[in-house]
């Protein structure tokens, strides 16, 4: 059994090109347990934004608080709390804050995700 309060875990800026403001914690993974998948948080601060990308493997997100935009595919939609979506592997996308406050949302990946 694994419990934390995401509070206690590591945030670290996200390093690759593109990314604005852009935090991420490992909330739940193979070291805790969950061989196979892994879950993360990210947060953008104000005007913060992930990059623009694809890749092959797919996900799945949750959001946590705040507001912004999902590019998806060429199509920029509104997210708010309590947004899911799924993003299939090899569709371009990324995440904006569009809002005075944080945005955060969950994120969670295939391990071979996990960078």
């Amino acid at each position: 059994m694994y419990l934390e309060d995401a509070k206690n875990i590591e945030s670290k800026a996200v390093n690759a090109p593109g990314a604005v403001n852009a935090f991420k914690q490992v909330l739940v993974g193979p070291l805790q347990g969950w061989d196979g998948w892994v879950m993360r948080q990210f947060t953008l601060g104000k005007s913060g934004c992930t990059p623009r990308h694809s890749h092959s493997w797919p996900h799945i997100n949750f959001v946590v608080k705040g507001t912004g935009t999902l590019l998806l595919q060429g199509e920029e939609r509104e997210i708010g709390p309590e947004c899911a979506a799924y993003i299939p592997g090899g569709a371009v996308h990324q995440f904006k804050n569009t809002g005075e406050s944080e945005l955060s949302f969950i994120c969670i990946v295939p391990e071979e995700g996990e960078f």
